[in-house]
C-alpha cells in the first residue's frame, strides 16, 4: 500500500493542507495518507498546544486519512520515517513537500536517507523546482504539477480568522478553546 506521510506544524490546519490530502487520493497518487502534526518544529514558534492541533485535524480523518497522535515528538522528518518504518512494514512510504521545502532540503538532517523513499513535491508559488531536485540526482521524486494551489499560509489564517480557507468546525473549534486569541 501507497502510505503517504504529512508531516507539519498544521498551526491551524486549513484547506490548503486538506485539499492537498483529497487531491493526492483522489488522483491515486496514494491510497492513504498519515498526517503527523509535530509536537515542536525546528523553525517554528508560538504552536498551540499540540493537542489542539491533533484535535482539529481529526475532523478532517476517513477510512484512508489518518491523524498520528504517537510520533508527534519527533523534531526531524529522519527520525519520524525510521519509526514509521517499523510501524508500517508492508507499506510503501511517501514524503509528501510542498515545492518551498526542496529549496533547503539538503539541510535537513540525513536528508541523503529520506532520498531511498519517493518524495511527492506539491509544486507551488511558481518555484522552478527542476534545477532543485537536479541536485539530488539519486532521489526518487513525484513532480505534482496539476494541484489547483491555494495561496495562502497558517500564519495568514492566524491574523485573519475570518478567512475562507479555514474550515468552519476549525474555526468553532479555534473560538471555543481561545487559541490564537492574541488574533481573534
Amino acid at each position: 500500500m501507497r502510505l503517504g506521510i504529512y508531516m507539519g506544524s498544521f498551526n491551524p490546519p486549513h484547506q490548503g493542507h486538506i485539499g492537498i490530502v483529497n487531491f493526492l487520493l483522489q488522483e491515486q497518487y496514494l491510497d492513504n495518507i498519515l498526517i503527523v502534526p509535530t509536537l515542536n518544529y525546528w523553525d517554528k514558534q508560538d504552536l498551540a498546544p499540540i493537542e489542539h492541533r491533533i484535535n482539529m485535524l481529526k475532523y478532517f480523518e476517513n477510512e484512508h486519512v489518518k491523524v498520528d497522535t504517537s510520533h508527534n515528538q519527533y523534531i526531524y522528518t529522519i527520525d519520524l520515517i525510521n519509526e514509521l518504518k517499523k510501524d508500517y512494514p508492508t507499506d510503501e512510504l511517501y514524503l509528501i513537500l510542498g515545492a518551498d521545502n526542496i529549496i533547503y532540503f539538503d539541510k535537513w538532517k540525513n536528508y541523503e536517507e529520506l532520498l531511498h523513499y519517493p518524495i511527492l513535491v506539491i509544486n507551488r508559488n511558481n518555484i522552478d523546482i527542476n534545477p532543485l531536485i537536479r541536485r539530488f540526482n539519486n532521489g526518487y521524486f513525484i513532480i505534482i504539477n496539476d494541484y489547483p494551489s491555494i495561496n495562502v499560509s497558517s500564519t495568514e489564517i492566524r491574523e485573519n480568522l475570518s478567512s475562507p480557507y479555514l474550515d468552519t468546525k476549525v474555526l468553532k473549534y479555534i473560538k471555543k478553546n481561545s487559541l490564537y486569541t492574541k488574533k481573534i
